[in-house]
């Protein structure tokens, strides 16, 4: 662990934390953006009595931050911040997160948890594939290794070619990537006789979208290496927020950083820990862009507050299973693309790329699947569109394709395509 003792709190601390940490940020809010504290009516910060208290405190959503462009939210005068980043998600007018000082610390010390949870320590050499720019990224994961010591490899995106090159020639021990990444790298180096065994790679983060336990065990096994899922987004600081432990039983939260909740998507209500829904995220110690109850969208939920094995003591989420607006609807039947890649990745004989294509036609409902596979074999065609059938129960067109027959293209993995009729 990079810090033991906060890692390891009382639950009963870690609340205290969280509700001083509260408290703070309300009256940072106060103290610099009349505006944003409008939003709270009357509040007294000092007159909060617990954390579940903030559950009377209003959401703030992404299209909120978007209409606040620039720095209509910021909470520290333009000469306290160091940069921004900006929301990779974003279409139109972008979410603009400025970093004071110590926010950019705050960054470092939540990343070097992270790593630290994913076993890096100051022997391994690094290489870091997220972009260094706009894109909060790679600055994390460099902000992190530099915490804790690592070798630092800070390649960026693309150029998949010398990502395998330096892999090999630099001894890399773990890489970062968004988690369609490492199934390029796999792609590329099954064409280039590239073999990851015969390298010193053992440790894989990835993050920034929804994988599936199939496609994590694919990825393990190609590439002979343990993987760790990180989420985190720039709205609330970055890449960083959570990620898995070794026990690999639910991502970690950075507890006295953020406070976490569970909600209805469609009510906003309070849930259970245990039951899914969409998280709501309250950062506790940022000063340039401080964010209370955030809608993130992603749809999750809490697995336990218990200790884990690893000897962490903060919350764990379950994987992400997708996103409010990732949500699609066919013959009034909801799913998200993470099931069909589950029921798709448990063949071996398929590949990880596929893309859903979904839409009308004549006015009625349409899906099909194109799937990258090994074997075209007609069995299976007809294996997934049962296998479809019996668990999302709707009937869906499958098409078997050879390896490289769905476009590639950079940055995130498109999965879905909408199809006008």
């Amino acid at each position: 662990m990079y810090q033991p003792r906060l890692e390891t709190l009382p639950r009963e601390e870690i609340e205290k934390i969280q509700l001083k940490r509260l408290k703070w940020t309300l009256a940072h809010i106060k103290a610099n953006n009349a505006y944003y504290f409008s939003r709270f009516g009357d509040l007294d910060p000092h007159d909060l009595k617990s954390i579940s208290d903030i559950k009377e405190l209003p959401f703030i959503t992404k299209d909120e931050l978007r209409e606040a462009y620039p720095f209509k939210l910021a909470c520290a005068p333009k000469e306290d911040f160091v940069r921004f980043h900006m929301s990779s998600g974003t279409t139109g007018t972008p979410v603009i997160n400025p970093y004071t000082r110590s926010d950019v610390e705050q960054w470092a010390e939540i990343m070097a948890r992270s790593l630290s949870a994913a076993t890096l320590t100051h022997k391994d050499i690094f290489q870091i594939t997220p972009g260094f720019g706009l894109f909060n990224g790679g600055f994390g994961f460099h902000y992190g290794a530099e915490r804790i010591g690592c070798f630092v490899v800070p390649i960026g995106p693309g150029r998949t070619l010398i990502q395998l090159k330096f892999i090999k020639d630099f001894g890399t021990t773990a890489i970062a990537a968004i988690s369609s990444y490492p199934l390029r790298l796999i792609e590329v180096a099954r064409a280039e006789g590239f073999d990851f065994k015969e390298t010193k790679l053992r440790v894989g983060i990835f993050g920034a979208e929804v994988w599936s336990n199939e496609t994590r065990k694919f990825i393990e096994e190609e590439m002979g290496i343990e993987t760790f899922d990180i989420i985190g987004m720039t709205e609330t600081g970055g890449v960083g927020l959570g990620i898995d432990c070794i026990a690999h039983n639910g991502i970690h939260v950075w507890e006295d950083h953020y406070l976490v909740e569970i909600v209805d998507p469609e009510t906003g209500e309070s849930l259970p820990d245990g039951e899914e829904g969409e998280l709501v995220i309250t950062t506790l110690t940022r000063e340039g862009l401080p964010l209370i109850r955030y809608r993130t969208r992603d749809i999750t939920r809490i697995v336990s507050r218990g200790r884990c094995t690893c000897g962490r003591s903060m919350l764990r989420l379950a994987r992400i299973k997708g996103r409010t607006d990732d949500m699609l609807k066919v013959k009034g039947i909801n799913f998200y693309p993470r099931q069909i890649e589950e029921i798709i990745m448990a063949h071996p004989e398929t590949l990880p790329d596929y893309l859903i294509r979904i839409g009308k036609k004549e006015g009625k409902d349409f899906i099909e699947i194109l799937v990258e596979s090994r074997s075209l074999d007609e069995s299976l065609k007809r294996r997934l569109e049962e296998e479809i059938y019996n668990y999302l129960g709707f009937r869906a067109q499958v098409e078997l394709l050879p390896e490289g027959e769905i476009p590639r293209r950079e940055g995130k993995a498109v999965r879905v395509e909408k199809i006008k009729d």
